[in-house]
């Protein structure tokens, strides 16, 4: 080959080379600001004009940029943000007022000077592309500018307003990450984070002159600098503030007034923040912060400017805080590297949830608890300065490597200060309760197979997941790889890895590419343990030990199955107070075998009764996500009779009742939808009066003696519950059969949520049948009358499964004779003195029931110093007889009335005020004058709790 040919070949091979090589180099995009702010403290607005330079450090040429203007996610319930809240139960914002809601808008782009268009992202209304004029090569910058307006809302969610306090948190224009893995344009979201390209910011916020600010970077006014130093040295408070409701809250007038605080708020003072390297900027405005500053000597000799700001009632709890700040700069120092930047900043302010959110340089924190507690949250969110702040990730792809990394390092400050994780409960409870809850929690999720990968995303995450698993799991996730490699040669992992990665974006692969690299080994096992779900524990159990306490202890619950003791009380009529001791094992994690027993003696009856439930559960990631087997028992007296000699008989009953319940796998994680099939036996034994004449010759005696006889039930249950919070609705077909018949019925609930979470109206719907099996006789008709269709609420002697709790079943006069359930056709009239009670059928039955809240400016209870919900119902409903020829009653007929709600629904009183001529006429007929009262009935649901606001906390899955 002529050499011309070979040098030639050389030098393309050589440029092809060096073209590879810098396309697997690391780059990033650089954003430079320059932002001019004002703030309208009256219609809580913003003004600004935003002016960047975009470096193009990608080997790409740009056509497009992607922009967050976040804002309008705050604009409309449509928006990918409301979205969320609504899955994860909060329905604040979708109910909001117009003007409680926020957006931006004013928009004019221009690149280099020349007008730019935009183009709306397909799905979401606050992301926007802007389109360049011209194409932006390799290693070139442009200008990019742009006026903006900014609505600012109610605080919903990080940023936004309360009255005239401000935080103003991700509110102007923001290009989307360009990396080596392409865009990232992203809403806005209250679960996941944030993901923005590093840069400079050069920020001048002009506001009202009575005005406090703090803000990312450093303050360049010496004039404000000295002021907020005399404010630190100086036990200030307004004389007055105005917080929505528009209150004026008085405190006592200083005794000298600050001449740089104006006696009027009409003139205005513009502030300069400027701040290198970093990716994000926000600041805080309000007229009432208690500043403090301390100065911290870091390794080097790096001096950083520690200040909290505060509000006047938190002075006592928040004196000692920016101490906390100085011991998180000085650990997170020592442990990863030293804090770059000049100032390290701490807020308090709603925020829209309690705890804190970071930004670079400065945080805010929402913590209404001890000093404790304030000490745990500022250290973790100051903590963020270097996961999240230096070490900038893909948090809302990658939350664990800032939540979780964070949380690891929390935990080694606990180590160092141990007061700073302590809780404050009762010494009852501090026994009871390990002080790592979440790790406890945590387990809960492992036992009931909810938990997600730490490799998941942040909108993916349950939102339970996102705090355990993100944030907890995580945490052990590094602690297991301590141990693994030792603490020094993690120390000196996490140190290369801070100096190789601050100010940049690095993804897992980089992490553990610094980690195998350091340390000398392969870590692909500890790895993919991010992609498992269950526990990160590879060792062999210990048998636990079997361990009696008195009423309950979640500590130490890998070591013990706990039995444990306490002691439980009833009442009814019959059996009058019960006085006994409950057994259980219930702990967390739960066990999948788990019994509960209670035993109880009756001062009245004199017998001891008892109420137990006992079951195994086998739980899969297969079509049934659980499956729970057990049966219940049960032994009460239900009803007594008084003999002529004055000796009382009282009637007991025995339930075993054995069972088989399926709950279906749904196949994402967050649905709220819950299906399932049960199948249930009841075997009842019932005590019974017997009745012998006995014919002497002197006399003729009644002689009541007691017999039992037994009875079945077998129900077949298809259920399905969605738990959304909004329009939440469940929906039952359960079909029975026991001697003679088969009942079938249908019961639909649909919730529908009224605006500003002012309650709402829920309609039941109810369609039932019943069938004689082998033909219809009289003596089959009397047999079954308890299972017979009710229109009108059913009383004790009715409840055939002794499934629910009545203070007297079989009373018919007084108080207890008022007791209802809820079944069938939901009436809550009674007729119980009917032999024939109206609407009760064997045949078939329809419903509907509306029940619906009634505001608090309406109900006159609200007045009340204790909370007590009043509702309005109304039940509509028709059954066969009624359409029968020369029917007694018309086709269809209702009731209406008032509700009282008491102990969260556990108990409802009814008041019928409005009524078919039909229950007119039995009122008077059979109640007499006065019969206000003995209208009323009530209800009592020992069992009607809302298990899945409990489990958003914690996943309490029994």
């Amino acid at each position: 080959m002529p050499l011309q040919k070979l040098v030639t070949l050389f030098i393309l091979a050589l440029a092809f080379a060096t073209s590879h090589a810098q396309n697997n180099a690391y780059w990033q995009q650089q954003v430079n600001y320059r932002i001019d702010v004002s703030l309208n403290d009256t219609s809580h607005t913003l003004d600004g004009f935003v002016k960047m330079e975009y470096t193009n450090n990608s080997p790409d040429t740009l056509s497009f940029i992607w922009f967050h203007v976040w804002p309008n996610a705050f604009k409309n319930d449509k928006t990918a943000f409301s979205e969320q809240l609504l899955l994860n139960g909060r329905t604040d914002f979708y109910f909001s007022k117009k003007e409680d809601r926020g957006y931006i808008n004013r928009l004019d782009f221009k690149v280099n000077n020349s007008t730019a268009a935009t183009e709306d992202h397909p799905q979401y209304i606050d992301v926007i592309k802007l389109l360049l004029p011209q194409p932006l090569p390799p290693q070139q910058s442009i200008t990019i500018s742009t006026p903006f307006h900014v609505q600012l809302p109610k605080i919903f969610s990080r940023g936004g307003h309360i009255g005239q306090s401000y935080q103003i948190t991700q509110w102007y224009p923001k290009p989307a990450v360009y990396d080596r893995k392409g865009w990232h344009p992203m809403p806005y979201l209250d679960q996941g984070e944030f993901y923005s390209e590093f840069g400079h910011y050069d920020v001048r916020i002009t506001v009202p002159e009575n005005y406090v600010v703090a803000a990312t970077g450093q303050l360049q006014n010496d004039t404000e600098k000295e002021w907020l130093l005399q404010r630190a040295n100086y036990n200030w408070q307004p004389e007055w503030i105005t917080i929505p409701p528009a209150t004026k809250t008085k405190y006592a007038k200083p005794k000298k007034i600050l001449k740089e605080f104006p006696a009027s708020a009409s003139a205005t003072k513009t502030l300069q923040y400027t701040q290198s390297n970093v990716h994000d900027f926000a600041w805080f405005a309000d007229k009432r912060f208690i500043v403090q500053q301390q100065k911290v000597i870091l390794p080097g000799n790096k001096e950083v400017l520690a200040a909290t700001y505060y509000l006047p009632t938190s002075k006592n709890s928040w004196k000692n805080a920016t101490g906390y700040i100085a011991k998180t700069l000085e650990t997170r120092s020592q442990w990863l590297g030293v804090y770059p930047y000049a100032t390290a900043t701490v807020v308090e302010g709603p925020q829209g949830f309690d705890g804190g959110m970071e930004y670079p340089t400065i945080t805010i924190v929402n913590v209404d608890s001890t000093a404790a507690a304030i000490e745990s949250v500022i250290e973790h969110e100051v903590g963020h300065n270097w996961f999240y702040g230096i070490l900038a990730t893909n948090e809302r792809q990658h939350p664990w490597m800032d939540e979780g990394f964070n949380s690891y390092y929390d935990k080694r400050y606990d180590e160092l200060y141990p007061a700073a994780g302590t809780a404050t409960a009762s010494k009852f409870v501090d026994k009871r309760i390990p002080q790592d809850i979440e790790a406890l929690a945590l387990r809960q999720l492992y036992a009931t197979a909810k938990d997600q990968p730490i490799s998941t995303a942040s909108e993916n995450f349950t939102s339970y997941n996102y705090g355990l698993v993100a944030y907890t799991k995580t945490a052990q996730w590094l602690q297991l790889l301590e141990k693994q490699v030792g603490r020094t040669q993690l120390d000196s992992a996490m140190k290369k890895y801070y100096t190789q990665w601050q100010f940049k974006h690095p993804y897992p692969e980089d992490f553990k590419a610094i980690v195998e690299s350091s340390t000398g080994k392969n870590l692909d096992s500890s790895f993919s343990l991010l992609l498992k779900t269950g526990t990160l524990e590879t060792s062999v159990k210990t048998k636990k030990k079997i361990k009696f306490i008195s009423f309950f202890s979640f500590k130490d619950t890998d070591k013990y199955n706990y039995f444990s003791f306490a002691p439980v009380i009833g009442f009814n009529k019959y059996d009058k107070l019960q006085i006994g001791f409950v057994r259980h094992n219930y702990q967390l994690p739960i066990s999948r075998f788990k019994f509960a027993t209670a035993l109880m003696y009756a001062t009245g009856s004199k017998k001891l009764n008892v109420l137990s439930n006992t079951e195994y559960t086998w739980r899969s990631k297969g079509y049934f996500r659980k499956i729970d087997a057990g049966f219940s028992v049960a032994k009460f007296t239900m009803d007594e009779f008084t003999k002529d000699d004055g000796n009382t008989v009282r009637l007991a009953f025995r339930k075993l009742s054995p069972y088989v319940r399926l709950t279906l796998n749904e196949k994402e994680a967050l649905s709220t939808v819950t299906r399932y099939i049960q199948l249930r036996a009841f075997l009842i034994n019932e005590d019974k009066l017997s009745f012998k004449t006995v014919i002497s010759p002197n006399d003729t005696t009644l002689e009541v003696s007691k017999t039992n006889a037994t009875r079945y039930l077998t129900q077949l249950k298809l259920g399905i519950n969605n738990n959304r919070a909004l329009y939440p609705y469940k929906a039952a077909l359960q079909v029975e059969q026991a001697a003679d018949f088969v009942r079938a019925v249908f019961t639909g609930n649909y919730f529908f949520n009224y605006a500003n979470q002012q309650g709402g109206l829920n309609l039941r719907v109810f369609a039932g049948k019943f069938f004689y099996t082998g033909g219809k006789t009289i003596s089959k008709q009397f047999a079954t009358d308890r299972y017979h269709l009710n229109m009108t609420g059913p009383n004790g002697a009715e409840d055939y499964t002794y499934s629910n709790y009545f203070v007297g079943r079989n009373e018919f006069e007084g108080m207890a004779s008022q007791q209802i359930m809820m079944r069938d056709g939901g009436f809550k009239v009674r007729t119980n003195l009917l032999s024939a009670k109206i609407g009760k059928t064997d045949n078939w039955l329809a419903a509907a029931n509306f029940n619906t809240s009634i505001p608090a400016k309406l109900n006159p209870l609200s007045a009340l110093p204790v909370k007590i919900p009043l509702h309005f119902f109304v039940d509509i409903g028709t059954y066969a007889e009624a359409w029968q020829k020369n029917a007694t009653t018309p086709r269809f007929i209702y009731d209406a009335g008032l509700q009282l709600s008491l102990f969260a629904e556990t108990i409802n009183i009814y008041f019928p005020l409005f009524y078919s001529k039909e229950f007119t006429d039995y009122f008077k007929s059979t109640l007499g004058d006065k019969r206000f009262w003995k209208q009323v009935s009530f209800s009592i649901d020992l069992f009607n709790f809302n298990q899945n606001k409990i489990q958003r906390t914690i996943p309490l899955e029994f």
